[in-house]
This record gives structure tokens, sequence and C-alpha cells, in this order.
């Protein structure tokens, strides 16, 4: 089992991130919050602040909607 990201994955991964920081950004219910993503193969990991639940709820469906990115139900 391979532990390091091919060079595709990794760009892959960088074009998901970027995609998935500028969805938040573009998000006006988010646009105050202190969000970071991160990607590994395809799954995002946000991290950061927000002022409420709501807040994480709106980051998750928006990260849902941007395109190559994979999650578990």
């Amino acid at each position: 089992m391979a532990t390091q990201e091919s060079t595709g994955e990794y760009i892959n991964d960088s074009a998901i991130t970027t995609r998935v920081k500028a969805a938040i950004l573009n998000d006006a219910s988010l646009k105050s919050a202190e969000i970071d993503a991160e990607t590994d193969k395809g799954r995002v990991q946000l991290s950061g602040f927000v002022s409420a639940r709501a807040a994480i709820n709106e980051a998750v469906a928006v990260t849902r909607t941007v395109f190559g990115v994979s999650f578990r139900e």
C-alpha cells in the first residue's frame, strides 16, 4: 500500500483545496469565518473558527458541492 501521494494526486488535491476555499469565501454567511481546508485523496478536512454551529453546517454543505470532493455518509 502506497503511503505517499503521486504527483497527479497532489495536483488534484491542491485543486480541490483551492476550489473549496474559494467556495467558502464566496458564501456570504461564511466570509467572516476563519476556515481552512486540507485535502488528501479527495477527502477534505475543514478546520478553524466559526461563530455558530450553523456556520459549521454551512461550511460542510458548501464543501460537498465542490467538484472532486469525496465524502462518507
